[in-house]
């Protein structure tokens, strides 16, 4: 009888414990193509691009418009980005097609008579602005690889800014909080000044003529035609220095990715002047030796390992990177192994490592959290990620209603002074001083990931200096923990970027348990600050070499594929 009982419990047991166990979180999948994007609107034109016999090329430059015309806050032509790609036959490379400073710019232009930044000069309105290299980026691409006619690239945002697009209420929200500000930047009301309620639609017809003139006269139009001549008389009506001398001297940069192995990964990632793909890979390195999946995901020594990685990775960041084509970077140095078990022999599992005892840099730089990303991979194996900002949200907060879209911003990303925070809180180096035409400093890390030499991951997010560091997580979470794209992706983040002395968690994610246990080991952990941590959009080659789409949860993020 009391082996029945125990039959009886032992089949109860098991029983409910299969109730409990819950199925796995699946993104879309897909098994010819996959676009993932902040908009819905941006991967349906992309996806179509696909259907149409378009290769991932043609996507990246037409979802560069689409997110323009859906996604303004971050979406842009007045703005710009970097591109990481790999074509079906391995071959990879990278667009910089990030801003630059205008000729007239110079070191201390942000700066009164006693040598103090004058505030908001660098961040709202006409002086901020950068010279713009969206546009120039994605007919780069297009020139380069593209297969499609030019105008079934363009056509697609210009029939979308005339339609108009649906406000969803997380733009409802973002459109309300910056309103005082486009107030303060703009000398008139512009079309985000009146009150937009979720459900609404906002057309664009003035971005849609710009995108009628570009279509009709290529990228000209927008650098030397009357694109060009309207928008410097704007900006320069409103107090800033870009000229048209600017806008026809701006080029784009061909580069060679930052790519490292992890395990049997191989990392693709943006180069300088970006920091995200040796950040990544100082990171990466970093960790490898240790055992995270035997120690398991977010647990107290996965946290600290990956936290005291990146504690050392970002002391080293912004004191010695740049633009390259101004400042000479040791990047094979700072990558190298050697170099990186040196910076970790002071980790030690029994307490934390203060960032006051962590060299190098008394400086940090870092651009803002309102960036947008969108991957891309086609029917042909070919790969896309891109990463685009204005930097803050809408920018500069300066709207052309001439011309129908919001200037960026990016002048912030440079150093003002160094030594003294930018309007993210943050210090700036020597080595990103401003300095015309050169490019200012990003956290950007539009990445791709081969495994066994096959296409393995596509994925990027925005998230300022958290960028860097989602990206990171994303790819453990995968490799090592064993999660679908889908619940890598929504999984909990953390960050650290060695000062502030802190771990940033999002909130309520975390167990009370597990930060006491960290605080106890020295950590001080910040769940205020940071209510998102990146917005990760990624795809996945499945082993079947099905796709499957990882679209965050955090945004209005939308996979689509076929």
């Amino acid at each position: 009888m009391k082996r029945l009982r125990y039959a009886i419990l032992l089949f109860t047991i098991c029983f409910s414990c299969k109730k409990t166990v819950e199925p796995r979180k699946t993104g879309l999948i897909t098994k010819n193509a996959m676009v993932v994007s902040a908009r819905a609107e941006a991967s349906k034109i992309g996806s179509d691009i696909l259907k149409k016999g378009g290769n991932a090329f043609d996507a990246m430059a037409a979802m560069q418009l689409g997110l323009a015309v859906a996604y303004p806050y971050a979406g842009n032509i007045g703005g710009g980005g970097f591109m990481v790609y790999r074509k079906s036959n391995g071959e990879i490379g990278a667009l910089d097609y990030r801003e630059k400073a205008p000729l007239t710019a110079t070191r201390d232009m942000y700066l009164d008579e006693k040598g103090d930044v004058i505030p908001e000069k660098s961040t709202l309105g006409a002086m901020a602005v950068g010279v713009p290299g969206s546009v120039a980026g994605l007919f780069a691409v297009h020139e380069k690889f593209g297969s499609l006619p030019i105008e079934d690239i363009i056509k697609p945002s210009i029939d979308l800014a005339y339609k108009g697009v649906i406000i969803t209420k997380k733009q409802e929200t973002k459109i309300k909080r910056y309103q005082p500000l486009f107030l303060k930047a703009n000398k008139d009301s512009i079309l985000f000044s009146k009150v937009w309620k979720a459900g609404d639609t906002i057309k664009y017809h003035a971005l849609a003529k710009t995108l009628e003139r570009i279509l009709q006269h290529g990228k000209d139009e927008f650098y030397k035609g009357e694109t060009a001549k309207r928008l410097v008389k704007f900006i320069q009506e409103n107090g800033g220095i870009l000229t048209e001398e600017d806008l026809a001297k701006y080029n784009v940069k061909w580069r060679q990715p930052t790519t490292f192995m992890y395990d049997d990964l191989k990392i693709i990632s943006m180069p300088p002047p970006s920091s995200g793909g040796i950040c990544l890979a100082q990171i990466m390195t970093m960790i490898e030796p240790y055992d995270l999946d035997k120690f398991g995901h977010n647990s107290v020594k996965s946290i600290q390992v990956i936290t005291e990685a990146e504690r050392r990775a970002y002391a080293d960041r912004s004191f010695y990177l740049g633009d390259p084509d101004f400042v000479n970077i040791p990047g094979d140095t700072l990558i190298s192994k050697s170099y990186l078990n040196d910076r970790m022999h002071t980790f030690s599992f029994e307490k934390a490592t203060l960032s006051g005892h962590v060299s190098h840099g008394d400086v940090q730089v870092i651009e803002s959290d309102e960036t947008t990303h969108y991957s891309i991979v086609d029917p042909f194996g070919n790969a896309v990620s891109v990463t685009t900002t204005i930097n803050g949200a809408y920018g500069s907060k300066l709207y052309c209603s001439d011309l129908g879209f919001f200037l960026n911003n990016e002048m912030d990303d440079f150093s003002s002074k160094p030594g003294v925070p930018n309007m993210f809180g943050l210090i700036g180096a020597v080595a990103n001083s401003i300095v015309p035409e050169k490019r200012m400093l990003s956290s950007m890390t539009p990445t791709i990931v081969e495994k066994n030499n096959k296409l393995f991951m596509s994925l990027g997010t925005p998230g300022g200096s958290t960028i860097i560091t989602s990206v990171l997580q994303t790819i453990l979470n995968v490799h090592e923990y064993n999660m679908t794209m889908q619940e890598a992706v929504n999984a909990p983040r953390f960050h650290h970027q060695w000062l502030p002395d802190e771990i940033r968690m999002e909130p309520n994610s975390f167990n009370d348990t597990l930060i006491f246990q960290l605080e106890k080991l020295g950590y001080s952990i910040n769940e205020k600050d940071s209510p998102v941590i990146g917005k990760v959009d990624g795809i996945l080659v499945l082993d079947d070499e099905l796709l499957e789409g990882g679209a965050d949860y955090r945004g209005d993020d939308t996979a689509i594929g076929f």
